[in-house]
């Protein structure tokens, strides 16, 4: 699968079209080392069935273009879209995200020929030239990339469930134990700070804007992120047991969950579970699978803070989109020896609030519902992670999760307040 990921996601200019065909064929192969039986699991709330992301994306298309774009288009399935829409309100009511798991019908085969059937109208669409089509179609893609990524994070945790430990990938798809380089502050940019995308420099998420300016302290910013070996001193050092160290509601969390290590450790703190199967834990490698709550505590242990969103922002504006991406294969983090490591490896918490930028304008009609409804009671998270295309993630890009997610590839950097 590692192989035939890599040269569909490959970073070149393509019409829309020819990138619709490579995104689309893309979802389908990552199901290539599934059976129909693991498509139909989920595992947790948090979790969607591999099948039901691949027919929720095939919906999306038809729903927000098809339907209201193509005057002979006939629904496929007018029950799919109870079952396949996630949470446009607007657009209708849907089947409960903690019940996809009790879908057994449609059956996998059945997602596909959905699938099929969509894709052939959608090309037929695409070939008549309509230029409105054009932002919609890219936001289509940019989603469905999205649940690419969520369609890995959550077959792991589907297989790390399972006492027979499966993997997605064979052993040797996995990373080789690596070196990081040694841990060192960089002063980070200060004074009054341009942030935010502008729509006119490419396609971004609504999310990203308006561009504005935004007021940066003086700071440092850690020039690798935090690894696994760090953190097993933090759990050393007796970390989870001291509340000194831990927001209430972590403190909280961390009490009633039992947590004591990152998400998918051994008890023995020396292996893990990984979509490659248990490997030995790299010691050098970025810690992943922590929650908000867990990376602010080990920053409060090492005398340190989490940097914010726009510090973060202002360190990866100028730098080349490269890292441990999707297109390399492992789908696990690695040790970084050199260079920047601001994009890959694992989402990194930030200390910033997930909220509107000044002036954010949601989109018009039921893609509002896309972001702007989720400003709230969520942290944001930066840099993309190793399942994350690299076509896909930018410096300006901000997603979102609750404070106490661990499932998705989640780490962190470190960041400190330095005297003007």
């Amino acid at each position: 699968m590692a192989t035939s990921a890599a040269s569909l996601t490959q970073s070149k200019p393509e019409t829309l079209r020819a990138r619709y065909a490579r995104v689309r064929s893309l979802s389908v192969t990552l199901t290539d080392t599934l059976e129909p039986e693991d498509t139909a699991i989920q595992s947790m709330p948090d979790v969607s069935p591999t099948k039901w992301h691949l027919a929720h994306t095939s919906w999306f298309f038809e729903r927000f273009i098809l339907a209201e774009r193509s005057k002979d288009y006939v629904v496929y399935d007018e029950d799919f879209d109870f079952l396949f829409n996630s949470y446009y309100y607007t657009a209708g009511q849907m089947h409960l995200r903690p019940r996809r798991g009790l879908l057994s019908r449609p059956t996998f085969a059945e997602v596909l020929a959905y699938r099929a059937h969509v894709d052939e109208h959608m090309q037929a669409l695409l070939d008549t030239g309509d230029p409105e089509l054009a932002f919609l179609v890219t936001l289509g893609l940019n989603h469905e990339q999205q649940h690419q990524e969520l369609m890995l994070t959550d077959i792991k945790h589907v297989f790390s469930v399972n006492p027979l430990k499966p993997a997605v990938l064979p052993p040797s798809a996995g990373p080789a134990p690596g070196a990081a380089r040694p841990l060192a502050f960089e002063p980070g940019e200060h004074g009054i700070c341009r942030a935010g995308a502008r729509s006119e420099d490419g396609f971004c998420f609504d999310n990203e804007t308006p561009q504005h300016d935004t007021l940066l302290h003086p700071h440092a910013i850690a020039n690798r992120l935090v690894t696994n070996s760090e953190f097993r001193d933090f759990i050393d050092a007796g970390g989870y047991d001291e509340p000194a160290l831990w927001l209430s509601d972590g403190w909280a969390t961390v009490n009633e969950r039992g947590w004591q290590r990152p998400l998918y450790w051994s008890e023995g703190l020396d292996s893990e579970f990984t979509l490659t199967g248990v490997r030995e834990l790299d010691a050098d490698a970025p810690v992943s699978h922590v929650s908000y709550y867990e990376a602010d505590a080990f920053a409060r242990w090492a005398g340190a803070r989490l940097p914010t969103e726009f510090e973060w922002e202002a360190a990866a504006r100028d730098l080349p989109v490269e890292g441990n991406l999707l297109e390399s294969g492992h789908l696990h983090p690695v040790a970084a020896a050199d260079g920047p490591q601001y994009f890959g490896d694992v989402w990194e918490w930030t200390a910033s609030a997930y909220a509107p930028y000044p002036g954010f304008r949601p989109l018009e009609g039921s893609l509002g519902e896309y972001n702007g409804k989720f400003m709230c009671n969520q942290m944001t998270v930066r840099g993309g992670s190793c399942v994350t295309s690299a076509d896909h993630i930018r410096a300006t890009y901000r997603s979102f999760f609750y404070p106490d997610a661990r499932w998705q590839f989640l780490g962190f950097r470190l960041a400190k307040d330095v005297s003007a």
